[in-house]
């Protein structure tokens, strides 16, 4: 543990996993997909699947990361077998792509704040001609890109303590104050309450499967499960601290922001007359038109500060993405942590650029005829986010029911919690681990899998 270093505080450890867990999943995609099935209906599913499922995952996989104090690849291999240690590999890989797209995605974040509070992005006519501009402007996409990955890797090369540990404790209590000031500011526009209505009064009619699957793909983007993440920030964390107090206090301040990032942005989207289901689109072509009848000077600020949450969000989960494979590299082929970092962080970006060439800049990126016609960073986010990731959870809980044992996860977990054994706790985390999340999650995983790449409307 010395050698690799690790979280100096109980404190620390939450704010950096709950930073990977908060991210765009929660202020950019969370609302969007929201907005597009049902509203509360879908944040009723999404806060139920998150407790019912997510929670038992999240347990389960830091368990793992501390029993056996390596990377995701080195934990499933020590803990299972070589044969397991695939499940590692194949978690690395995921996080790998989807820092690749995230990465473009935080890029856009990332300009927009700075053409909104430096530039004249607040007297643009229409945002939806401006985001299509925008997104196809290849030269200003590679620089805010990499700017960000640049950013990104500077954290990560400092190591735990110095670098993730630090800038997380700093980032996450920042994010919180700039959304609640900013909600505060939403909810006393006119016509917020028909947003908040929308928002919070479901409609159960509107529940569809897609409805149901759509908010585990949701949930598991957004804490960061299923790809290895949090093994390995689990293989930082000392015996001593509560793994069930803590994932908890995680699982709560990811939905916390979640649903934080609603309440903010369903208030200004109504405010207008705009529609909520607007897709991928939503908070880069409503909101800077709303932030422009602020005026010029509440506009810069309020929508310069919207753009520099979203950073901030994305940030906590890039140096988490990244610090996955970097794990494995360390520990597993003893590369140093710098060049680890740079290595990664180049082939990341690389691989990043035909989803960031995908949004019309290279036809042939622009539509996949593979893939009904969908952008290839669409390929990526749904085939590495959507399918991978809850396939990834099932797949570890099938790990712990069938490889390691629940009874042997129990041990772990009763380390920092002399009183887990024989309580409910225990209970509830082995039943649902070894029966609930293997059989639920493969359900869901076929059904994502038929859907995305068929497209059958009978599962619609």
């Amino acid at each position: 543990m010395d050698s690799r270093g690790g979280f100096t505080s109980r404190i620390g450890f939450i704010l950096a996993a709950a930073g990977s867990a908060v991210g765009l999943g929660n202020i950019w995609k969370f609302p969007y997909e929201t907005g597009q099935n049902g509203g509360a209906a879908f944040l009723v599913i999404y806060l139920a699947l998150t407790f019912l499922l997510c929670y038992p995952v999240m347990v389960g996989e830091i368990a793992i990361g501390r029993k056996a104090g390596l990377d995701a690849y080195g934990s499933y291999n020590k803990l299972g077998g070589k044969r397991w240690g695939y499940l590692g590999l194949y978690g690395i890989i995921c996080g790998i792509m989807i820092l690749s797209f995230y990465n473009v995605v935080a890029g856009w974040a990332f300009g927009y704040f700075l053409e909104i509070s430096f530039s004249d992005l607040l007297e643009e006519q229409n945002y939806g001609v401006y985001f299509g501009r925008y997104v196809v402007d290849f030269w200003d996409n590679l620089i805010f890109s990499l700017c960000f990955m640049v950013i990104t890797a500077f954290i990560v090369i400092k190591g735990v303590q110095k670098g993730i540990e630090r800038a997380s404790k700093i980032m996450m209590p920042t994010l919180f104050v700039i959304l609640v000031a900013l909600i505060i500011y939403s909810i006393t526009l006119p016509n917020a309450m028909d947003g908040i209505r929308f928002y919070l009064l479901p409609d159960f009619s509107e529940i569809t499967l897609e409805t149901l699957y759509s908010a585990m793909g949701q949930a598991f983007f957004s804490l960061s499960l299923g790809m290895g993440a949090l093994i390995t920030y689990g293989s930082y964390v000392s015996k001593n601290q509560n793994v069930l107090k803590s994932a908890a206090t995680i699982t709560l301040l990811d939905i916390s922001v979640a649903f934080l990032a609603g309440l903010l942005i369903f208030p200004l989207v109504f405010s207008q007359g705009q529609s909520p289901e607007q897709g991928p689109a939503l908070v880069f072509v409503v909101l800077p038109g709303i932030f422009q009848t602020m005026g010029p000077v509440l506009g810069k600020i309020v929508g310069g500060g919207f753009f520099l949450l979203l950073c901030f969000a994305a940030l906590t989960s890039t140096i988490s993405l990244l610090e996955v494979p970097v794990a494995y590299f360390v520990d597993e082929k003893k590369i140093p942590r710098k060049i680890s970092v740079w290595t990664l962080a180049t082939l990341v970006f690389i691989l990043g650029l035909p989803s960031m060439l995908s949004q019309g800049a290279v036809g042939a990126f622009s539509s996949l005829s593979f893939y009904q016609e969908k952008s290839t960073l669409d390929f990526v986010s749904e085939v590495f986010s959507d399918i991978s990731l809850p396939l990834g959870g099932c797949l570890m809980t099938f790990f712990i029911a069938t490889r390691w044992g629940t009874h042997k996860m129990s041990e772990e977990l009763s380390q920092g919690n002399p009183n887990y054994k024989g309580s409910f706790y225990e209970g509830y985390i082995n039943f649902t681990i070894r029966y609930i999340c293997p059989v639920l999650l493969g359900i869901f995983s076929l059904l994502i899998i038929i859907d995305k790449f068929f497209g059958l409307e009978q599962l619609r």
